[in-house]
C-alpha cells in the first residue's frame, strides 16, 4: 500500500480523497493555487505545497509543478480526482517515468479513450453499439458535409478530445455546417488544445445513461450498474441518479455484460465510466468513455455500498478488486443534485464570500463539499460547490429526502442552483421518470424577442 498520496486537485473531490486515504492509513499531500491558500483540502491534508497563481493553467494544470511537489514531499502516488488533469495521458506517462504511481488507468487506455473517434472504433470492434458517424477526425468542412449526407441530418459535430459540451454543435441542414464546423473546431482547440472534430448521427431527445466499470491488473473487470444523467444543461449534468428509471433488470444485465466485455478488450484498469445514449425504443448507443472517477460516483457508492475511491487506491497499489460481479447487489435508489455557484435564472456565475452556511442531514442524506462559513468562492474554477445526495428504499423515498434536504440547505453570500433544482424535482414528468437530455429546456429563460429594424 502507498505511504503518501498527492492529490492533484482541489475542492470537494480533494477532501473526498483525503477521507479515503485517512481510512486506509495513508498520508496525504494537498497542492493548491494562491487562490486556495485557506481552502479545506489544504487544512486537512498532512502536507501542502503551493503550485502557482490562481489561473488553472499556472497551477492545477501545471504538470511540472505537480510532479515537483510529489518529489519534494516523497509522495509515491498521485490521485488526479476528476477534471483538470484526471484524463491526461501525459501526466500518467510522466508519473511512470518518475516512478510515481498514477491512480487511474494506463496512459495507453487514457489516450485511446480520450480520442472519441478512436474510442468509437475500438468500442464498435469490442461489440458495443455505436451511432453512425465519420470514421475519424474530419480535416475540412467539405469532408464533414459528405459525412453528414451519408449519415443523414441532423448530425452532431463533436471534438475528438475532452468533454463537458465544449466543441459540440448540432447541424440540421447543410447550410449550417460551415459555421458549426468552424465554431466547434475553435472551441475544441481553445478547451483541449486539439481542433479535431468528427460527425455522428444526432438523436432527438434521448436519455443519457452511463455504466460504472472497474478493472484490476489481474484482468478482472466488473460493472457497478448504471446512472441516469439526462438532466443537463448544455451537456453539463445537473441531477444524476442510480439506478436509471428507464432500465429493467434484464436490460441492466445485458448492457452490463457488454460494457465489461468492452472494458476487458482494451485492458481497462481502475475506475471508469462508459456513457450511452438511450433512444425511445430502448436501444443503446455508445457515446464516450471517461477514464476517471466521475463527479456523480457517490450515487453508485450509496446503492452498492462500495467505496470507489478506496478501491481506486488499492487497485493502483497492485491489489485485486475486493469484490466480484457476483458479490454486487443494488439497494434502493440514490439521487444527486450538483449545487453550483450561479444565478438559477440566468446561470451567470456567482462568486463571493459565504456569509452563512447550514448543510442538511438526517436519514439518507450525504453532502460532499468544501464549503464553510467565510469561505471564498472564486471565479477561477468550476462553479460546482457541493453535491447533495439522498438515498432511499426506492425512488419515491429518495426524491422526498432530496426535496427535504434542498429545503433545509442555507447558503448565503452567493446565489446557487438550488431553487432551480427544487423546481425540477417538483415537475410531474421528473417525478414519473419521463426524462431526456432535452428535459431542461422547459426551465430555460425564453429567448428575447429580436428588435425590428427601424424603417427608413
Amino acid at each position: 500500500m502507498f505511504k503518501k498520496v498527492l492529490i492533484a486537485n482541489r475542492g470537494e473531490i480533494a477532501l473526498r480523497i483525503i477521507l479515503a486515504c485517512r481510512e486506509l492509513g495513508i498520508r496525504t499531500v494537498a497542492v493548491y493555487s494562491e487562490a486556495d491558500e485557506h481552502a479545506l483540502h489544504v487544512r486537512f491534508a498532512d502536507e501542502d505545497v503551493c503550485i502557482g497563481p490562481p489561473r488553472a493553467a499556472d497551477s492545477y494544470l501545471n504538470v511540472p509543478a505537480i510532479i515537483s511537489a510529489a518529489e519534494v514531499t516523497g509522495a509515491d502516488a498521485i490521485h488526479p480526482g476528476y477534471g483538470f488533469l484526471a484524463e491526461s495521458a501525459y501526466l500518467a506517462e510522466v508519473c511512470e517515468a518518475c516512478h510515481v504511481r498514477f491512480i487511474g488507468p494506463s496512459p495507453q487506455v487514457i489516450r485511446l479513450m480520450g480520442d472519441k473517434a478512436r474510442a468509437r472504433r475500438a468500442m464498435k470492434k469490442a461489440g458495443l453499439p455505436v451511432l453512425p458517424g465519420s470514421d475519424g477526425a474530419l480535416e475540412s468542412e467539405e469532408r464533414a458535409l459528405r459525412a453528414a449526407h451519408e449519415i443523414g441530418y441532423p448530425v452532431l459535430i463533436k471534438a475528438t478530445a475532452g468533454g463537458g459540451g465544449r466543441g459540440m454543435r448540432v447541424v440540421r441542414t447543410p447550410s449550417e455546417m460551415g459555421a458549426a464546423f468552424r465554431t466547434a473546431s475553435r472551441e475544441a482547440e481553445a478547451a483541449f488544445g486539439v481542433p479535431d472534430v468528427y460527425v455522428e448521427k444526432y438523436l432527438e431527445n434521448p436519455r443519457h445513461v452511463e455504466f460504472q466499470v472497474f478493472g484490476d491488473h489481474s484482468g478482472r473487470v466488473v460493472h457497478l450498474g448504471e446512472r441516469e444523467c439526462s438532466i443537463q444543461r448544455r451537456h453539463q449534468k445537473i441531477i444524476e441518479e442510480a439506478p436509471s428509471p428507464a432500465l429493467s433488470e434484464r436490460a441492466r444485465r445485458k448492457m452490463g455484460a457488454l460494457v465489461v466485455q468492452a472494458a476487458r478488450e482494451v485492458r481497462y484498469t481502475n475506475a471508469g465510466t462508459f456513457e450511452f445514449l438511450l433512444d425511445a425504443q430502448g436501444r443503446f448507443y455508445f457515446m464516450e468513455a471517461n477514464t476517471r472517477l466521475q463527479v456523480e460516483h457517490g450515487v453508485t457508492e450509496l446503492v452498492t455500498g462500495v467505496d470507489l475511491v478506496k478501491e481506486q487506491i488499492r487497485v493502483a497499489a497492485g491489489a485485486r478488486l475486493s469484490f466480484s460481479q457476483g458479490d454486487l447487489s443494488w439497494r434502493g435508489h440514490a439521487i444527486e443534485c450538483r449545487v453550483n455557484a450561479e444565478d438559477p435564472e440566468t446561470f451567470a456565475p456567482s462568486p463571493g464570500v459565504i456569509s452563512a452556511l447550514s448543510l442538511p442531514g438526517g436519514p439518507g442524506i450525504r453532502v460532499d463539499t468544501a464549503l464553510h462559513a467565510d469561505a471564498t468562492v472564486t471565479p477561477y474554477y468550476d462553479s460546482m460547490v457541493a453535491k447533495i445526495m439522498a438515498h432511499g428504499r426506492d425512488r419515491r423515498e429518495a426524491l422526498a429526502r432530496m426535496a427535504r434536504a434542498l429545503d433545509m440547505t442555507v447558503v448565503e453570500g452567493i446565489k446557487t442552483s438550488i431553487p432551480l433544482q427544487r423546481r425540477v424535482l417538483a415537475d410531474p414528468d421528473f417525478q414519473a421518470g419521463r426524462l431526456s437530455t432535452a428535459f431542461m429546456e422547459r426551465f430555460l429563460p425564453a429567448p428575447k424577442p429580436q428588435r425590428l429594424a427601424e424603417s427608413a
